[in-house]
């Protein structure tokens, strides 16, 4: 078997799908990607038994077959040689791959295809379009609230709730919850996945940033989406989602309205004073003034600052992780957010004033127990 390929287009290719592979996978031969030709189209997959990638391009070659390469190895010697067309001449009975450059001459050891993992399909699903601008943003307004608690799988992921009317983006870790709504995305039947974590990561890296239309095929026990030149299959979280709804406050009507880039800078300076075990900062609104402060008791620092603010309510004092709020501020883009009280001990919700007529988004933060210092 022998075909010829433009290493730098090559390389792009195996690049958007590299990030599948794991350094110590459970099968050894999924260190590797497997390349398959077939009328002139290589088909190259890359899997790690939960998620498969896999993408398409023209090469020139007289006949079909396939190899399973070494990924390492053979991306590490495509980033080194300079663009030019470079020939893979496969031995099918060792296994043995040499690529030829216009530099020189390099040997591999390959597998053999056929103990390739198969790539499951989607049958007896459902399917669903949505433009890749929408997906990249439902995904980074998501998925940094999930869960690396292996304990409970299904936080591990980012609900996904499709109906009629529209669809919901949920994650959650216990401490923190983002639900994020679009009426412009809408299935002809209700359903639910839990995708996971590092699909959607491996997702939101692959998406070209130019608008194209993504294809979603789902059923009960694997996601298929496709764009471009580009397939990604991932086995869903079979798990039960919590509850949500029934965490998220109705009766937050302490609304305290602020910019929302001075909110953040202050915090990245307070937070620097903050325990390094709780990250605690204590927020306290009077008026139309919001007091922001920290300490750290175990090397006497402690910072504070005043903002002005926009309030409708009672005073309050709360407290809260510095990092959850500050990760909630920088994943939001709204010139001002409302922040959203009702007592020191109840969640907070943080809602940007400004967004999208199709979009709907709410972040919750559970409060921390202040210490009693003054």
């Amino acid at each position: 078997m022998k075909f010829i390929v433009s290493s730098s287009y090559l390389l792009k290719q195996l690049s958007s799908i590299n990030g599948v592979i794991t350094t110590n996978p459970v099968v050894p031969i999924l260190e590797n990607f497997l390349f398959e030709i077939s009328d002139g189209s290589l088909t190259i997959t890359a899997s790690d038994l939960q998620t498969s990638m896999i993408t398409e391009l023209e090469v020139e070659a007289k006949e079909d077959g396939n190899i399973a390469i070494p990924a390492k190895i053979l991306i590490e010697t495509l980033k080194n040689l300079p663009e030019q067309p470079v020939t893979f001449s496969i031995d099918s009975e060792t296994y043995t791959i040499e690529i030829s450059s216009d530099n020189g001459r390099y040997k591999l050891a390959g597998e053999n295809a056929t103990d390739f993992p198969k790539v499951p399909t989607v049958s007896d699903g459902f399917s669903i379009n949505i433009a890749s601008d929408v997906l990249a943003t439902a995904v980074n307004y998501s998925i940094f609230a999930t869960s690396n608690d292996e304990l409970r799988p299904a936080m591990t992921g980012v609900y996904t709730k499709l109906d009629e009317t529209n669809t919901t983006f949920v994650a959650t870790d216990g401490h923190r919850l983002v639900r994020y709504r679009r009426v412009d995305i809408a299935g002809d039947n209700d359903n639910s996945m839990i995708i996971p974590r590092k699909a959607l990561n491996l997702l939101k890296s692959t998406i070209p940033s130019d608008v194209t239309n993504v294809n979603i095929e789902f059923n009960i026990s694997n996601a298929y989406f496709s764009f471009n030149n580009v397939k990604m299959i991932c086995r869903l979280i079979d798990e039960r989602f919590p509850d949500y709804e029934n965490v998220i406050p109705l009766d937050n009507d302490n609304v305290m309205t602020i910019n929302r880039g001075e909110f953040l800078s202050s915090l990245k300076r307070i937070a620097i004073y903050a325990n390094k075990t709780t990250h605690q900062v204590r927020l306290k609104i009077s008026g139309s003034e919001l007091q922001i402060s920290a300490e750290d008791l175990d090397f006497s620092n402690e910072a504070n600052e005043r903002l002005s603010c926009e309030h409708d309510g009672e005073d309050i004092e709360i407290g809260f992780n510095a990092k959850f709020l500050i990760e909630m501020l920088n994943n939001l883009d709204s010139e001002k957010v409302d922040v959203r009280l009702s007592a020191p001990n109840k969640a907070g919700l943080l809602i940007p004033v400004d967004k999208d007529e199709n979009e709907d988004i709410l972040m919750l933060v559970m409060p921390v127990m202040l210490n009693n210092y003054v």
